[in-house]
């Protein structure tokens, strides 16, 4: 399952596999499945964050 973080508020370090970013509010993060990951808030505020999670599709998307 691959999961889309969103990051509402603050700042906060994000590590996916061997990649680390500092990443603040507005950004979002492509995290594939099987891929290790995690979030680290190395500040005093709040670090809020929007979790998707979403198989990958059966079929290509069909565009009209």
């Amino acid at each position: 399952m691959d999961v889309v973080f969103y990051v509402l508020q603050g700042q906060g370090v994000v590590e996916i596999g061997e990649e680390r970013a500092i990443v603040e509010a507005d950004t979002l993060i492509e995290s594939p499945a099987k891929i290790p990951h995690r979030w680290i808030n190395e500040n005093e505020g709040p670090l809020r964050i929007l979790v998707v999670k979403a198989p990958l599709p059966k079929e290509a998307t069909k565009m009209l």
